[in-house]
């Protein structure tokens, strides 16, 4: 079997990939299952040199590796540039932060007692991954892992299929043993295949229909299951904000990357006596963004990955018309080859339409009017999503109040669309379940034993 791998921006087919099957995908566990106990014993410092080879890989190929991501997922060449160099910071902060979460800890001590933590690794995980930011996502798993003594079955997005195989490449030349980290190719059935392994950790990254399901799946095994999931994250305006300035920043918080990322600006609210100015800005900032062919410099806003979602647009856009929204830019794909379709905003929305209730993934927004904070603030936690949340305003005390009561696990004052190794990255309800990044993300990869010593 192989696997067709698609140019978003002309729609053509660029490679056929063979793809896994039930038996290979089985053959790559058992050598990684004993592969692993062997890695867990290598060296801590050995394993981190390794890490820094990767990391000097990725700075040496950086051009090479940008293009062939925005070959298969239209990511416009800037914007794969800009993931690739903001990776080597994901990666520092490993490689600085690890060591010492692996490090024992006398917890009690007393004449002839002793208690002590240990860390151990998991074994052999799963991590199922994303395509539209497969370095950032990836490297929260597959760093931290490997770090920490765990052999990875890696998964990449079919569309993201070449992206992952170069992943793949450039860890064994950095010195990761081949069965330590390998790559399972191909749909989501073969990723079901690889779930049905003894596997002892899954880390997916994804929508929440998906990631339901593995739950479901998963669940009654009792081992570690962590779901990164979408968002329909939320941006108040309050009306001592900048209009002009917060328009800018929001609008490329909603079109960066065309919108695919779980983490993009989804709605916004704006207090009444700044709406119409904020609104005309906002849609003269999108009017300035360059949509075209990915691989120009110049090009802002490229194709959307998944034909399948364009559909799903037009939807959203019908949707929100029929229920008295105002179109006031784009609606509709664009008349050219490939999947591309047109920045769009819409305005007068509500909570009675999908595009304020559901991912939407794409280069579209709703920008709704409110009276209140209290209004405010209601409108953002009417969702089952919890990913993150926004406030623009000068006034700290009421950022404050606003942010401490979102239902989510990030909040940003005067910023969005904005993610650091420092902080934990997590979800709250079909925002998924587990922790990537900060010493809690490296945790994840980790478990623990508890030492009861009597001499």
């Amino acid at each position: 079997m192989s696997l067709s791998i698609l140019n978003p921006a002309t729609g053509e087919v660029i490679r056929q990939v063979p793809t896994d099957s039930e038996s290979s995908i089985r053959s790559k566990f058992e050598k990684a299952r004993i592969a692993q106990l062997q890695w867990a014993k290598v060296p801590l410092e050995k394993k981190l040199q390794i890490i820094r080879n990767f990391r000097e890989l990725l700075v040496s190929n950086k051009d090479s590796l940008a293009d062939t991501l925005t070959l298969e997922v239209g990511k416009p060449i800037t914007q794969s540039k800009n993931e690739l160099q903001g990776v080597l910071g994901r990666i520092d902060f490993f490689l600085e932060t690890t060591p010492a979460m692996l490090k024992d800890s006398m917890v009690f001590q007393t004449s002839g007692l002793e208690e002590r933590i240990s860390h151990e690794p998991l074994g052999v995980i799963a991590n199922v991954s994303a395509w539209n930011y497969p370095y950032l996502v990836g490297a929260n798993v597959w760093i931290p892992a490997l770090l920490t003594g765990n052999a990875v079955l890696y998964k990449p997005s079919e569309f993201a299929t070449l992206t992952g195989l170069r992943i793949e490449q450039l860890l064994h030349e950095a010195g990761v043993p081949q069965d330590v980290f390998a790559s399972v190719i191909g749909t989501g059935t073969i990723g079901e295949e690889l779930l049905k392994l003894p596997i002892q950790g899954v880390f997916f990254t994804g929508s929440y229909g998906t990631g339901k399901k593995i739950l479901e799946t998963m669940g009654p095994r009792m081992i570690r299951v962590q779901l990164e999931l979408g968002g329909k994250d939320p941006v108040y305006v309050r009306e001592d904000a900048d209009p002009l300035a917060v328009a800018a920043a929001t609008a490329d918080g909603a079109f960066y990357n065309a919108g695919q990322s779980c983490c993009s600006v989804e709605r916004i609210y704006v207090q009444e006596k700044i709406y119409s100015e904020f609104v005309e800005a906002f849609v003269q900032t999108v009017q300035s963004f360059v949509v075209g062919d990915p691989i120009d410099p110049q090009t802002y806003l490229g194709p959307i990955t998944r034909e399948a979602n364009l559909s799903f647009l037009e939807n959203q856009v019908a949707d929100a018309r029929k229920k008295g929204a105002k179109l006031l830019l784009g609606g509709q794909r664009m008349k050219r080859p490939g999947f591309y379709f047109e920045p769009t905003v819409l305005s007068d929305v509500n909570h009675s339409m999908d595009l304020m209730r559901e991912e939407t993934f794409g280069p579209l927004i709703g920008i709704q009017k409110v009276q209140s904070d209290e209004e405010a603030i209601q409108l953002m936690n009417d969702t089952p999503y919890g990913l993150t949340s926004s406030v623009y305003t000068q006034d700290k005390s009421q950022m404050k109040t606003i942010l401490s009561q979102m239902n989510s696990g990030s909040v940003y004052w005067n910023c969005c669309d904005r993610v650091s190794p420092n902080l934990p990255w997590s979800g709250r309800g079909h925002s998924g379940i587990g922790t990537t990044l900060s010493t809690y993300g490296i945790e994840s990869f980790l478990q623990l034993k508890a030492w009861h010593l009597k001499s």
